[in-house]
């Protein structure tokens, strides 16, 4: 993985939010395109969007969307 994901998943921890909902995954066109964990605080940790929008531009736009909206992956 490019992001240090087990550092970023060792600092959400140390906020201690309650996980409001557990790994799932998030689609786009009907696949999986990462997962998500849902913490209180509207906190929200995602897999699947790459280091940039280059990597995975759809994953990416739908996401994005989704975050400006204010509707969950």
């Amino acid at each position: 993985m490019l992001v240090p994901f087990l550092a970023t998943q060792d600092w959400i921890r140390s906020l201690n939010y309650s996980i409001i909902d557990h790994w799932r995954p998030w689609l786009v066109h009907n696949q999986v395109a990462g997962y998500t964990k849902t913490y209180a605080d509207k906190m929200t940790f995602a897999t699947g969007g790459g280091h940039t929008i280059e990597y995975k531009p759809d994953e990416n736009s739908v996401m994005f969307e989704r975050w400006v909206s204010g509707q969950p992956l």
